[in-house]
């Protein structure tokens, strides 16, 4: 059995948004440090960053407007604490502890994934879906459940009738949908929202791309200021999540659909 909720859900708005925070941060730094929570619903966004880098409002409200529509933002920008930057002084080091597990996708992974896709190239609006062997459930906002079972004619659909969905009827928060990110990969560490020198980030993506490669379940552990990981450098993983993210379009696209 396996969840997807799609970039219109007010969940994926929050990690949108904290994604493209953090793109912009590598606009303005190669090896920028952020991190970024985000928590919005019924007309308001708020936003903490921990950053390295300067942030004005004006370019932060232009995300939310751009991926949230017309909120009300509420921003607060604060200095990295200077301890965890010093751990980053003069070497990529591990920004933080973590236990992470990557696992290869099962069929039923990729293929509700597609569905998931396919319907919100229709539908472009907030939905989630869930299919286990035998049943497909489909929770699709400002759809119509008639048109939807001319395609999925055993799907349950809206099984409590139409609805409209978004940020003016649910709030959203970052990391609350690891589970449609990473399918049984998931970890106590949330992907969004975060620099590449944090291994929430980084070695969550090394040990789910390793998992799909060799086919087994990879175990991984770190602690702050750990300079390998797995027997590579901390700068290799983080080298391997940058080229990652980089053929997917940044941290903004990521957020989307997570890792598959």
């Amino acid at each position: 059995m396996i969840e997807k909720v799609n970039p219109g859900h007010p969940d994926k708005v929050a990690d949108r948004i904290a994604g493209a925070i953090v793109d912009l941060a590598y606009e303005k730094s190669e090896n920028p440090k952020v991190a970024v929570e985000v928590l919005l619903g019924h007309g308001n966004c708020h936003i903490i960053i921990e950053t390295s880098e300067e942030f004005s409002g004006k370019e932060v409200d232009l995300i939310v407007k751009r991926i949230g529509g017309n909120l009300k933002l509420d921003l607060q920008v604060v200095k990295q604490d200077e301890h965890l930057s010093d751990n980053q002084v003069g070497l990529i080091r591990c920004g933080d502890n973590g236990i992470f597990k990557g696992v290869p996708l099962r069929r039923v992974d990729v293929k509700l994934s597609k569905i998931a896709r396919e319907i919100y190239s229709k539908y472009p609006t907030d939905g989630k879906y869930v299919l286990d062997n035998k049943k497909l459930i489909i929770c699709q906002s400002n759809a119509s459940s008639e048109e939807l079972r001319k395609t999925y004619k055993s799907a349950i659909i809206n099984p409590l009738g139409e609805w409209t969905g978004g940020s003016s009827v649910d709030s959203g928060a970052t990391n609350r949908k690891l589970g449609s990110d990473m399918a049984l990969s998931v970890t106590g560490g949330g992907l969004h929202g975060k620099d590449l020198s944090k291994a929430d980030v980084s070695v969550n993506i090394y040990a789910f791309l390793k998992a799909q490669k060799e086919r087994k379940v990879i175990e991984l552990s770190c602690a702050i200021g750990d300079e390998t990981i797995d027997g590579k450098a901390y700068s290799e993983i983080v080298e391997i999540a940058r080229k990652y993210i980089k053929k997917i379009g940044g941290f903004e696209k990521l957020a989307e659909w997570g890792l598959y």
